[in-house]
């Protein structure tokens, strides 16, 4: 069994609030997006860890550069607030991120193709029973 770890990232992006949900997982890295709307408290954000953390849905994986290093509390700590003032979220997160938007959209796109089918199909077979409606009738 190998190692996992996982990262959030809450940040601000116009309008709303939103955590990054990070976990790399035998070096590949899986993403998943969350909109928290209001600025979210610490405790908000450990309640929903707590509560929703197993029903997200990651991103498929996508190859991550995975370091092993023991380093410094304070040096971890300098690096922890160098993120809080850093903006952006990763470059790998949001390939990922994107990878499991354009999945979700190929979905969509296949669903709604067989019910337009179906609903021609259904039409279709509403217009023959017309027809033959009609010519039963004389």
């Amino acid at each position: 069994m190998g190692k996992v770890s996982g990262k959030l990232t809450v940040c601000f992006d116009e309008p709303f609030w939103i955590g990054v949900f990070e976990r790399i997982e035998d070096g590949k890295l899986s993403v998943a997006k969350v909109t928290f709307g209001a600025e979210p408290k610490d405790y908000e954000i450990y309640e929903f860890i707590l509560k929703h953390y197993y029903s997200l849905q990651f991103s498929p994986a996508v190859a991550a550069v995975v370091k092993e290093t023991i380093r410094n509390p304070k040096r971890i700590q300098r690096d922890v607030i160098k993120q809080l003032r850093n903006t952006g979220i990763g470059t790998k997160s949001q390939q990922a991120l994107k990878l499991q938007q354009e999945q979700n959209k190929q979905k969509r796109k296949v669903k709604s193709r067989e019910q337009k089918l179906a609903e021609s199909k259904r039409m279709f077979e509403l217009k023959q029973q017309k027809k033959k409606e009609k010519h039963r009738g004389r």
